[in-house]
C-alpha cells in the first residue's frame, strides 16, 4: 500500500511537529482524558466482565461486527465487520502504519495469501504448526487442550476454597499450559478430573495442524495452504527489499494482511477466529549488533514486564525497572527488541487501551522455539482475562538460513570495511568423476552437503581426513564414507573489503482483530445502564463528528450542508442527524457509535455563523465559528490539540440538560 502524507502550513510560529510532540507527550504520560476508565473504577477482569453484556448489546445493535453468513446459521470463528467496526479497524491499521512504518522508514509489501507447500515445509509450519487437541469420547467434539486446562483452573480458583499453596501450584500450571507435552497434558486432564462440556471423558491429546490446505491449479499436483502468517512473504523477498534499501542495514519490512488458522474451538468473539487481519514487522539487523539508534529516547520508561521468574514463582510483573535496566540486566535480550516493546506500549495507549491493562509477558524457556533468543507478548486485560495481542520475538537467523539452504539462494547482507582485511578461507575441491563412480546418482547429495559446509565445518572435515584417512558424512538420510582421494581442501589468505552474514530478525507481530476488540472493551463507558457509549480517541473513531440542526428546516439545513462540505473537503468524516427527535436523543445515538464530537447548528448560527462543538466524554460544549471548527477538529484528530486546550481557548456554551 502506498499513501501520501500532506502537511498543512503552521498557524503559528511554533512548528506543527513540535506542537504534535507536546500533545503526544502529554497523552503518553496520562494527561489525556479520553478512553480512561472512570476514576471511581478499578480496571479488573471482573469490572470488564460486568459491563460485557451491555457492550455486546451495543456492538450487536449497531452492527460493529456480526457472525458471517448469519442467515445460514453462521460459521464458528468467522466474522464480518459492519460500517462502524470496519472504520475503526481501518483507522487502527492506518495509525499502525503511521506509528511504525512511517516513523521507522519501513518498506511495506503486500504478498499473496496462497503459499506453496514447499515454502511452509521449509519454515517448519507443515511439521510443527499445531495445537494439542482432545476429543469428547462420546460426541467427538474437539477442544484445544491448553485452553481447556486454563479455563478449568480459572474456575477452580474462582470458587475460592483452595489453600494458598494449592492456588499457587494451579496458577503455575495455568501459566505453563501451552508448554506441556501430549503425555503431560493427558496426565493433567486425568489428575484434575477435567471432562468435556457435556461431562464426558476426553481422549488422549494429539497434534492438530492449524493450516488450511488447498491445491493450486487444475492439475491438483501443487499443494498449498492459506498462509498462517504474513512473515514468510517478507522473508522470501529479503534480497529485493535489501536492494530497495540500497544495501543498507539494518532495515525493516512490514506487511498488513489476512492470516488463516483452523482453530480447534473458536470462541470469545474476535479473540479466537479462523480468519484474521495481521500486521507484522521483520526488522533485519546484524547478529553482532542489536543496538537501536532511538532506544535512548525510551530507555528511562517503565512498563509492566512479566518475566520468566515472575511467572514460574507466581509473582506480580516488574513495574519498578526501566527498559534500559531490563536490557542491561539481561531481562530483555537486546535494545532493538526492547525498543519495539516500548513502541508497542505507546501504540496501544494511543488507540485507547488503558495502561493499567497492558503488560508484556516473556515466553518461558520451554515455550520458545529452539532458535528464538527471546520472546515477549503484549497482553491486554479483557473480560476474558489477559489476552495476547502482539508478539515480539528475536528469531535470530533461523528464517533466512532455512530459505537460503532450501533454495540455494544467498539471503545475506554485508559488513563493509574501510580498509582491506585479510581473512583465511578454505576451498573445497571435490573430484566429481570419482564421486560419481563411488556413489552413483546419490553423489549429488554429498556435493550439496559440501557446498553448505561452514568454514568451521570445512576445517573439521579436513583435519579428520588428514588424521584418520576417512570421514563419515550423513545428509538427507544418506551416509557416505569420504576418503582423501575424493575431496581435497585448500586453505589460503585473501584480502576482502566486506564480510557477508545472515541477518538476525526481530519480529513484532500484531493481531488486529484482538486489538480492535480490546479497544471496544477499554473505550466502553456507561452513564447509566440505558446510556452507554464508546469514547474512542478521535484518531481511530469511526466517524469524527456529527452535525445536528436543532430544527430541521431549510434555514438550518443550509448551514448543515455548508459545514458538511467543509468537513468532507478537509478529509474529516461526519454524519448528519436531522431527524425530528430531541437533541439529547440524537447525541445519545451518535455517542453509542463512538462519534467523539458533535456540531450543533442553532439560531445563533444564522446570526453570526457560529456553532457549538460538544465532546463525548465531558459533554461540555464551546461556541466556535464555522470557519474555525474544521481546523480545530483536524488538529484534535491529528493529535496537535487536546480538548482541554479547546476548553481554555473558546467560550463555554451552557446548554440545557441532554435528558
Amino acid at each position: 500500500f502506498f499513501f501520501l502524507m500532506i502537511r498543512r502550513p503552521p498557524r503559528s510560529t511554533q512548528s506543527r511537529s513540535s506542537a504534535a510532540s507536546d500533545v503526544y507527550k502529554r497523552q503518553v504520560h496520562g494527561d489525556s482524558q479520553i478512553c480512561q476508565m472512570e476514576k471511581a473504577d478499578i480496571l479488573t477482569k471482573e469490572t470488564l466482565y460486568e459491563r460485557r453484556k451491555f457492550l455486546e448489546d451495543l456492538l450487536k445493535r449497531r452492527f460493529f461486527y456480526a457472525p458471517s453468513f448469519q442467515i445460514y446459521g453462521g460459521v464458528a470463528g468467522l466474522y464480518d465487520y459492519g460500517p462502524q467496526g470496519c472504520a475503526i479497524k481501518t483507522n487502527i491499521e492506518q495509525y499502525w502504519r503511521e506509528h511504525f512504518i512511517l516513523e521507522e522508514d519501513m518498506l511495506e509489501i503486500s504478498a499473496t495469501n496462497l503459499t506453496p507447500e514447499n515454502v511452509l515445509k521449509t519454515s517448519g509450519h507443515v511439521e510443527k504448526f499445531a495445537d494439542k487437541m482432545v476429543l469428547d469420547t462420546v460426541t467427538g467434539v474437539g477442544y484445544r487442550a491448553d485452553k481447556l486446562i486454563e479455563e478449568f483452573i480459572e474456575k477452580l480458583i474462582e470458587k475460592g476454597n483452595l489453600d494458598a499453596a494449592r492456588k499457587t501450584e494451579l496458577e503455575i500450571i495455568k501459566n505453563k499450559a501451552d508448554t506441556y507435552s501430549k503425555e503431560e497434558v493427558d496426565n493433567l486432564i486425568r489428575d484434575l478430573g477435567i471432562k468435556s462440556e457435556t461431562g464426558n471423558l476426553l481422549s488422549e491429546a494429539k497434534d492438530f495442524n492449524l493450516m488450511f490446505p488447498t491445491v493450486i491449479g487444475p492439475s491438483g499436483n501443487l499443494k498449498g495452504y492459506l498462509r498462517p502468517e504474513t512473515a514468510q512473504g517478507i522473508f522470501v523477498n529479503f534480497r529485493k527489499l535489501l536492494e530497495q534499501n540500497g544495501g543498507r542495514m539494518p532495515f525493516a519490512g512490514a506487511q498488513l494482511g489476512l492470516g488463516f488458522r483452523n482453530e480447534i474451538a473458536p470462541r470469545s468473539g474476535l479473540l479466537r477466529v479462523r480468519e484474521f487481519q495481521m500486521a507484522e514487522i521483520e526488522h533485519f539487523c546484524d547478529p553482532l549488533d542489536k543496538s537501536h539508534p532511538k532506544f535512548s529516547q525510551y530507555a528511562d520508561m517503565k512498563i509492566p514486564l512479566y518475566d520468566q521468574n515472575a511467572q514460574t514463582e507466581n509473582k506480580a510483573p516488574l513495574t519498578n525497572i526501566t527498559v534500559g535496566e531490563a536490557v542491561k540486566n539481561g531481562i530483555i535480550a537486546n535494545e532493538t527488541l526492547a525498543y519495539f516493546i516500548v513502541r508497542t506500549y505507546l501504540f496501544l495507549k494511543q488507540i485507547g487501551i488503558n495502561e493499567e491493562g497492558i503488560r508484556f509477558r516473556q515466553h518461558l524457556k520451554d515455550e520458545m522455539a529452539h532458535y528464538a533468543q527471546d520472546c515477549w507478548d503484549a497482553e491486554i486485560l479483557t473480560s476474558y482475562g489477559w489476552v495476547e495481542c502482539a508478539g515480539h520475538a528475536d528469531r535470530a537467523c533461523y528464517d533466512l538460513d532455512r530459505h537460503s539452504k532450501e533454495t540455494k539462494t544467498e539471503l545475506v547482507a554485508a559488513r563493509k570495511f574501510s580498509h582491506a582485511k585479510k581473512v583465511n578461507v578454505i576451498e573445497v575441491f571435490p573430484d566429481k568423476q570419482k564421486l560419481g563412480k563411488a556413489f552413483k546418482a546419490e553423489h549429488k547429495i554429498l556435493l550439496e552437503y559440501l557446498e553448505e559446509l561452514s568454514t568451521q565445518g570445512k576445517k573439521d572435515m579436513s583435519k579428520t581426513l588428514e588424521a584418520e584417512g576417512k570421514v563419515t558424512v550423513t545428509h538427507r538420510d544418506k551416509t557416505f564414507e569420504v576418503t582423501p582421494d575424493l575431496v581435497k581442501f585448500q586453505e589460503k589468505e585473501i584480502n576482502v573489503m566486506e564480510e557477508k552474514y545472515t541477518p538476525s530478525v526481530i519480529e513484532p507481530s500484531f493481531g488486529i482483530g484482538r486489538i480492535v476488540y480490546a479497544t471496544f472493551e477499554h473505550c466502553f463507558k456507561m452513564r447509566d445502564e440505558k446510556r452507554t457509549y464508546l469514547a474512542f480517541p478521535p484518531k481511530i473513531a469511526p466517524i469524527k463528528c456529527s452535525i445536528l440542526p436543532v430544527i430541521s428546516n431549510d434555514q438550518f439545513l443550509k448551514y448543515v450542508e455548508i459545514i458538511r462540505n467543509k468537513l468532507k473537503r478537509a478529509g474529516i468524516s461526519c454524519k448528519v442527524d436531522d431527524s425530528g427527535q430531541s437533541i439529547g436523543r440524537r447525541y445519545a445515538r451518535t455517542d453509542e457509535i463512538g462519534i467523539p464530537f458533535g456540531i450543533t447548528v442553532d439560531g445563533d448560527t444564522i446570526n453570526d455563523q457560529t456553532v457549538t462543538l460538544r465532546e463525548i466524554t465531558t459533554m461540555k460544549q464551546v461556541r466556535i465559528s464555522i470557519d474555525e471548527v474544521v481546523q480545530v477538529l483536524r488538529d484534535i484528530t491529528d493529535n496537535f490539540l487536546t480538548w482541554n486546550e479547546v476548553l481554555q481557548k473558546y467560550p463555554i456554551f451552557e446548554s440545557k440538560s441532554e435528558e
